[in-house]
């Protein structure tokens, strides 16, 4: 067993009752790029584990709660001992998957085996979207089919967990320290309501084998014939657009307050996402050329955003006299917009503004671009500006909007027969009653 580190503030309970409450945790060094820190709560403190690579990027993993409020059992509550055995064993596994190994398995290969490894080398390529599905992964997946090894996973197993993912309650946002997660029951007759989450048990589907024909191709499973044979649902993915017109979007902008207003207009200017706005550096607009960049976009390549004249004129005032690595939009007390900031302001907005749905940053998004496509703008146009790969989503979403572009791709597309002769003819046409 590795030596036990020892320090005075953190050893006892006695002892930590003392430290001051605060979110950076107390850190304490156990080898070189290892650490372990203890954060003190309202209601007692937490453990942290924490490696630092050879690069400086640092990998945290929650341990646990600490004994200060009940005794430890080294299963839910920890000692300092305990937590920084639990520590080490966070390293170990941590130090072999940064270095390209897979986890050790000392027993049968189960799905979690499998999920763990793929999520970890979608990590190791810098994929997007990781920690969603890993929190996705844990609260619909893990529960029902975690421990089935892969070669007892039968189809009839997965299109089960399938479908009772499509009929189950719908999780909602909970408080930190809530007894039992929040959700939302399915209503009867709620069409809409069914289809999101048919979706919802797609985008779920689509993980699992990913991560199951991941664990094929590495040689962890003699077959993938199980999960080929389970079909996503469908037309599950049909959703209808809500857009704002632009009275709406006026009424939004004079529903919201302080610099949240601000973030509200980027979006609606630039149709760029939530994360992407947050991030922009004031060195991102090109005052001369009238763009601003996005660089760390949802397909993980940057774009060129250009601004019309009202855009222009905003990212000018946010900028002005402002140092390159400013961020553009700030939060009132001076800090940085985080994570799901946005959504309480958001809907209290909306209901000012008396929106029906509710607005979100992909309602403001949606409205960018269909004023666009209503327009007239080309849907390789439009699709640029998104960051979409393609026009193949751009003109699922927007295409009907546009008042020519199927008139014109059918006029451009379609060839003469020659089963009509040319005449120089012209009909006369009645004269429209006065």
């Amino acid at each position: 067993m590795a030596r036990t580190v020892r320090n005075p503030k953190l050893g006892t309970r006695s002892a930590r009752v003392k430290l001051a409450g605060r979110r950076e945790p107390y850190w304490t060094v156990i080898s070189a790029g290892c650490a372990i820190g203890y954060r003190r709560g309202t209601k007692g403190g937490t453990w942290i584990a924490r490696l630092r690579n050879s690069e400086g990027k640092q990998h945290y993993e929650a341990l646990g709660a600490a004994d200060d409020a009940r005794d430890a059992d080294g299963l839910t509550c920890f000692t300092f001992a305990q937590a920084q055995e639990r520590a080490r064993t966070f390293f170990g596994r941590k130090a072999r998957e940064l270095a390209g190994y897979g986890e050790l398995q000392p027993g049968p290969y189960t799905v979690e085996a499998a999920i763990a490894d793929y999520l970890a080398a979608r990590e190791r390529r810098g994929s997007k979207g990781v920690r969603a599905d890993r929190y996705a992964v844990a609260a619909r997946i893990i529960p029902k089919l975690g421990n089935v090894e892969l070669s007892k996973l039968t189809a009839n197993r997965i299109r089960g967990w399938h479908e009772g993912v499509a009929s189950s309650a719908r999780f909602i946002r909970t408080r930190r320290n809530a007894a039992a997660q929040a959700i939302t029951a399915i209503e009867d007759g709620n069409t809409d309501a069914l289809r999101r989450r048919r979706s919802t048990a797609n985008r779920l589907l689509t993980v699992l084998k990913a991560a199951l024909n991941y664990a094929f191709h590495d040689g962890r499973a003699s077959t993938d014939e199980a999960w080929r044979k389970v079909k996503p649902f469908r037309e599950a993915d049909a959703a209808v657009i809500h857009y704002l017109s632009d009275a709406e979007c006026k009424r939004l902008v004079n529903a919201t307050q302080g610099r949240f207003r601000d973030l509200v207009r980027g979006a609606l200017v630039t149709g760029c996402r939530y994360g992407e706005l947050i991030r922009m550096r004031v060195a991102d607009f090109n005052a001369s050329a009238g763009t601003v960049t996005v660089r760390l976009s949802k397909a993980g390549k940057p774009r060129h955003v250009v601004l019309a004249s009202e855009g222009r004129a905003l990212f000018e005032q946010l900028t002005a006299g402002r140092a390159p690595q400013d961020l553009i939009f700030r939060r009132d007390d001076g800090g940085p917009w985080g994570p799901s900031h946005q959504q309480r302001p958001l809907a209290e907005a909306s209901v000012i503004a008396k929106l029906d749905p509710l607005a979100t940053f992909h309602i403001l998004c949606h409205s960018y671009a269909s004023s666009l496509a209503m327009k007239g703008v080309p849907m390789g146009v439009i699709a640029a500006q998104l960051g979409h790969a393609d026009t193949r989503m751009t003109e699922r979403h927007y295409a009907h909007l546009a008042p020519s572009y199927v008139a014109d791709t059918i006029r451009a597309a379609l060839p003469g027969m020659g089963t009509v002769e040319e005449t120089n003819v012209i009909g006369l046409r009645p004269k429209a009653a006065g």
